[in-house]
């Protein structure tokens, strides 16, 4: 089967273009730059560029159509939210085309990644969830500084915004508050990139997460990690997770969620494990996460079931894995490191990492663990992530700071005039 992986500059877009091609497919790897760490894996066959979804949907959907009319029946695999969203919502012109898509309803992928309507399902079916306000004014802000209980995290409703003006734009990280001051600064910072942020009621505890394949709202495949270090110490993608049994309570709750959603292909859902076992619902990933090269590791192929599934219709329920298997997302890890050495941010409740430990976990390799984008049969990719951080990502961060500096200079001279 063609298959296109969108978004090659992720690390599940090289495990996937790595797992397909190994069950002879041929893999496309795609992304909004000339080359792509998915592209260079030896899996790819061939490598394309579309136009971001931040510059405008239509051309993107473009020239993904474009793409697809060259071999009808090609399946379409996006990997984030940012082409997740316009392709769902204007999947008429993939299909037309001759693409193929494994994704429920527009309506029921919206409400999977709106993290409001997640934590509203999951608090209906008797979930733990952190008590959680909805932000959509300067008056509400102000009104939960005064009344609101700290700490709390600011987050944006949904980690992707699609326009009304055909763009689709990044809300950003989430912000720390433990007091009313903290809140409202952390809100001046964020109201402007998102429309509607969630204060959350801060858990403290060890991430953990269920990941599974469904067939219209029934379990196909499932696995479970728990994190040990996350790229940002306060909170973000894992850096380094270890593969777990799906225990009772989390795999209960997460079913229960897809089973609600009606969820078809793969999602992850995302918990606090509190110390005395409880397990707190967050959020839900309607698509392939980053992590997902440890699940193949561990002996769950999801991307080669998801193709079966969209070749057969269905795919025979699998049982089983590895537990006890490591892996490390070396760059993710040396971000933790920066990010431990900066120091905990401003709001943040919660004791931050050792330096020095932190040093020494770096360094000293545990044998036995995997990476998510080095194999010695396939090096390139990650050579190509070191590189697109420090020449593409980098570079990007420093642009928008200084965009960011600049509007705020403008309006302080605005407002003296």
């Amino acid at each position: 089967m063609r298959i296109i992986v969108l978004d090659g500059n992720e690390n599940q877009s090289v495990a996937v273009v790595r797992s397909l091609a190994a069950a002879g497919h041929e893999v496309i790897a795609g992304a909004e730059s000339g080359w792509s760490k998915a592209s260079w894996s030896r899996g790819a066959k061939a490598s394309f560029v579309y136009p971001a979804p931040a510059k405008g949907v239509d051309l993107f959907l473009r020239r993904l159509v474009e793409e697809i009319k060259r071999t009808p029946g090609t399946l379409l695999l996006p990997m984030t939210e940012r082409t997740t969203l316009p392709v769902s919502a204007y999947r008429e012109q993939i299909i037309e085309a001759g693409g193929k898509l494994v994704l429920p309803p527009h309506n029921i992928v919206l409400r999977a990644f709106d993290k409001r309507q997640t934590t509203s399902l999951a608090e209906s079916l008797g979930l733990a969830v952190p008590q959680t306000a909805l932000i959509l004014t300067c008056g509400e802000a102000e009104r939960f500084a005064a009344i609101g209980k700290f700490p709390v995290v600011l987050k944006p409703r949904s980690s992707e915004e699609l326009s009304n003006q055909g763009s689709v734009s990044s809300t950003g990280a989430p912000l720390y508050a433990r007091d009313g001051r903290e809140f409202m600064r952390a809100y001046e910072k964020m109201r402007g990139r998102s429309s509607a942020l969630l204060a959350q009621e801060y858990i403290a505890g060890m991430g953990v997460g269920y990941f599974a394949l469904m067939h219209e709202g029934e379990l196909r495949a499932e696995f479970a990690h728990r994190r040990i270090r996350d790229v940002r110490p306060t909170g973000s993608g894992s850096a380094v997770r270890e593969s777990v049994e799906c225990g009772e309570r989390m795999r209960n709750a997460a079913l229960g969620i897809l089973k609600a959603l009606r969820w078809h292909g793969v999602a992850m859902v995302e918990f606090r494990q509190r110390a005395d076992g409880t397990t707190v619902f967050l959020e839900v990933n309607g698509r392939f996460w980053n992590s997902l090269p440890l699940a193949i590791y561990a002996g769950v192929d999801f991307p080669a079931l998801l193709v079966r599934m969209a070749e057969n219709g269905d795919v025979e329920m699998q049982t089983g894995y590895r537990t006890g298997i490591r892996c490390r997302w070396l760059l993710g890890d040396f971000r933790h490191l920066i990010e431990v050495w900066r120091g905990a941010p401003v709001g943040y409740p919660e004791a931050f990492p050792s330096r020095l430990r932190t040093l020494a976990d770096f360094l000293i390799p545990v044998a036995g663990t995997h990476h998510d984008n080095f194999q010695w049969a396939d090096p390139l990719p990650e050579l190509g992530d070191w590189l697109d951080f420090f020449t593409r990502r980098i570079p990007s961060q420093f642009k928008k700071k200084s965009s960011t500096v600049k509007e705020v200079h403008a309006q302080s001279r605005s407002s003296l005039s």
